[in-house]
This record gives C-alpha cells, sequence and structure tokens, in this order.
C-alpha cells in the first residue's frame, strides 16, 4: 500500500500531466479531455480533504500546494473548453492554438523571467511571513533557484518542489522563533561561481 508522501507525489505528476493533456487537447492533438486522469486527482483530493488530521504539518502544506494548482489549472480548462464548444478556439484554429500556446508561455515565463532578470542583477529576493498561504512567492522563489543553478551550470536533477516548499516553511518557522521576528527575506544569489540561498531577517 502506498505511503502518503507517495500518493501525493503521484498526485502532483497527474496535476503535471493533466496540464500537458489538456493543452494537446485545445492544441487539437487529443479528440477527447482527459477525463480520466482527472477524475483520478478529483477523487484524491477529496479523499485528502476529509483525512486532513491523517497528515503531518509539511504533507498538509505540500496538499495545500497541490489543491491550488489544480484549482487554478482547472479554472482555466474550464474557460477554454467553453471556447473550444462555443467554436471560438475552433474558427481559427492556427491563431488560436498559438493565442493558447503563448498564454501559458507567459504564465510559465514569468517565473522564469524573474529568475533571468535575478541572474542579471546578482541576486533574487522575495520576504515571506506566512509560506503556506504565500505559495506564488514560494513558487517563485523556487524557480530562482533553479534557474540560476542551470545558468550556474550546476545540477538540478534532486532538487524537489516539495522538499523546497517543507525547508522553506520550517526555516521560516525557526528563524521566527529565533529571532521574534515576522518577515524573513530568502536571497537567492551567485557567490564565487556557486548558487547560495540564504535566509535573511527582516527588521
Amino acid at each position: 500500500m502506498a505511503t502518503i508522501d507517495e500518493e501525493l507525489a503521484q498526485l502532483e505528476r497527474d496535476i503535471r500531466q493533466l496540464k500537458i493533456e489538456y493543452d494537446q487537447y485545445f492544441g487539437g492533438g487529443r479528440k477527447r479531455p482527459p477525463t480520466e486522469i482527472e477524475w483520478r486527482i478529483e477523487l484524491m483530493v477529496k479523499r485528502y480533504s476529509e483525512r486532513g488530521g491523517d497528515l503531518k504539518y509539511g504533507q498538509r502544506f505540500r496538499l495545500n500546494n497541490l489543491t491550488q494548482t489544480y484549482a487554478k489549472y482547472k479554472d482555466i480548462f474550464r474557460k477554454k473548453t467553453q471556447q473550444k464548444e462555443e467554436g471560438k478556439v475552433q474558427r481559427h484554429f492556427g491563431a488560436a492554438a498559438k493565442a493558447i500556446e503563448a498564454e501559458r508561455a507567459q504564465k510559465q515565463a514569468q517565473k522564469p523571467a524573474e529568475a533571468v532578470a535575478a541572474a542579471a542583477s546578482g541576486s533574487f529576493r522575495v520576504v515571506c511571513s506566512e509560506p503556506e498561504q504565500e505559495t506564488d512567492k514560494v513558487d517563485r522563489l523556487y524557480e530562482a533557484f533553479v534557474q540560476a543553478k542551470q545558468q550556474a551550470g550546476e545540477q538540478t536533477g534532486k532538487l524537489s518542489r516539495s522538499n523546497f516548499n517543507e525547508f522553506v516553511l520550517k526555516k521560516t518557522r525557526d528563524l521566527q522563533k529565533q529571532k521574534n521576528c515576522r518577515d524573513v527575506e530568502y536571497v537567492v544569489e551567485v557567490v564565487n561561481g556557486q548558487v547560495k540561498l540564504k535566509a535573511l531577517v527582516k527588521a
């Protein structure tokens, strides 16, 4: 029987795969929407929402991130499906497919773009006080960290978004307790050719 961590990892993979297959569907590469994966995700989310008390703090944080990501995707899929059914996408397929791809690429590029800008300026900074509620900030920090490592030629294969989320959560809580502060500033910077992630107390 799979552990909670294994099932959450599978949920993360399913959400990622769902997005890929929906993109294929809207782009004309699939005839039907990926309802099987969507159904599986819905079941998993519902099951763990009802079992919240069984999850550790880090697991709840991870589930919250995944649920929010899925909710965002679901809203986008609903709107695009409605457009497709109304014929707005099919009438000008080439332009519409490009528009959908451009919209997706733009959203994906926003985070790496920040990382590229950060690399150009030498550092990327973000302030957190409630990481479990500020998932966008943690996501941007993670993207900046990965992008900086890639540009520095460092390996990123062993990095895990969920582990990174838990690290930021624990580090923030530890510093808040030790330094009696609210805000913690995280800085991604390159020092002597190596990428560093620093946590600084904000006065």
